[in-house]
């Protein structure tokens, strides 16, 4: 039978749309699956604000009945007013190891874009860069953070095969951590704070640590400008992916930087790895998701680090080394024996070499790819 492609109409079809990864990863020991209910707000309207800024359309691919791929087609205007592109971003493609399924969604994606005047497509990107991005094409091996992306080997293949070209790559590093805190790094530390008269603010609640949660995310937009597919969120997408994040964070793993005049210049955001916990929850909380989460969180001997920001005018006054040492003293008190780090532009040098300072394997590399349109 052949393969029928389907628009996406129906809380119904939404929630296939959603399960389908879950069951095409079903015996994977390398896929985190997401939470479900996270999965299906970000998809529809009402529940995720970048609709207010963003178009999209999702679709399922049916063969005898049965969902055997899917994909979703964005295009972000605010993307597009910033690069001067009209850019369609492929979103949460998946699919069997068919090419003429992947071939089909590919194709309906790409109708899809020049209907609405488009000229060309990239991805897979999300609604934000805080949102699913890229494809795995390295590190099939590696248990990825939760912040990160999976996908089967096949996949490159199927894109190359449908005329698709690559844009950019993402890497990430496992670092291995030293018992101790190298003397010189405590120093290093201690010397800029003093210089520039700093101050390190630590959480001890979730509550202080939301309370900078508007600091934070203005702090983000400033950081990230310039880099490959961000734009700037609003402070109601700010909120959106506070309350999805937030209440998952271990404060502790939490370290912001305030200069003399207590405005905020930099931030990490790291949490106790996840991915196990997340397995076992298999997509839930309840009934018992919620346990394998927490028991996650309390002897983490990895971590993941999810972001880290310094504002423009403080990239090269040693920010970052002040924020790295704060929170190693952290991972040190809780055993922590890794880092994973999650993906960096492979064109982003100057964090690419601070990693490699570390006792690290760089281990999976994730791949945008763009197509244009031919008249």
């Amino acid at each position: 039978m052949s393969v029928v492609i389907r628009a996406c109409e129906t809380a119904s079809d939404l929630r296939k749309f959603v399960q389908y990864a879950y069951d095409l990863y079903k015996s994977n020991p390398y896929w985190v699956p997401p939470m479900k209910k996270d999965e299906l707000n970000a998809l529809q309207r009402a529940t995720n604000p970048a609709f207010e800024n963003c178009d999209a359309q999702f679709w399922i691919a049916m063969k005898n009945n049965v969902v055997v791929g899917r994909i979703g087609a964005i295009i972000n205007h605010a993307a597009n007013g910033k690069t001067g592109e009209k850019m369609c971003r492929i979103s949460r493609i998946e699919f069997n190891d068919d090419k003429e399924v992947s071939g089909q969604l590919l194709a309906t994606a790409e109708k899809w874009a020049r209907e609405k005047g488009m000229d060309g497509i990239h991805g897979p990107l999300g609604f934000t860069n805080l949102d699913h991005q890229a494809i795995l094409i390295e590190g099939f091996d590696h248990l990825p953070s939760i912040a990160s992306e999976y996908h089967l080997p096949y996949y490159k293949e199927h894109f190359e095969a449908a005329g698709y070209e690559k844009e950019m790559d993402w890497i990430e590093f496992r670092l291995k951590l030293e018992k101790e805190i190298p003397e010189k790094a405590v120093k290093l530390s201690d010397m800029i704070q003093r210089r520039y008269n700093l101050k390190v603010i630590h959480f001890n609640s979730r509550e202080e640590m939301k309370a900078y949660a508007p600091k934070i995310f203005k702090l983000l937009n400033d950081a990230f400008s310039d880099l490959f597919s961000f734009v700037a969120m609003s402070e109601r997408l700010s909120q959106f992916y506070a309350n999805k994040y937030f209440s998952f964070l271990n404060p502790r793993f939490v370290k912001v930087i305030e200069d003399k005049d207590e405005n905020t210049i930099g931030f990490i955001i790291s949490m106790p790895s996840l991915s196990t916990g997340m397995q076992r929850a298999k997509g839930k909380l309840m009934p018992f998701g919620w346990y394998h989460i927490s028991q996650a969180l309390k002897k983490p001997k990895v971590v993941d680090l999810l972001l880290t920001g310094i504002h423009p005018d403080w990239q090269a006054q040693g920010v970052s080394a002040v924020l790295i040492t704060e929170l190693q003293k952290v991972m040190q008190e809780h055993g922590t024996e890794y880092v994973e780090t999650t993906g960096m532009l492979e064109t982003n040098e100057k964090a690419i070499n601070h990693w490699k300072n570390y006792d690290h394997i760089q281990h999976k590399r994730k791949r945008c790819f763009r197509k244009m349109f031919t008249a």
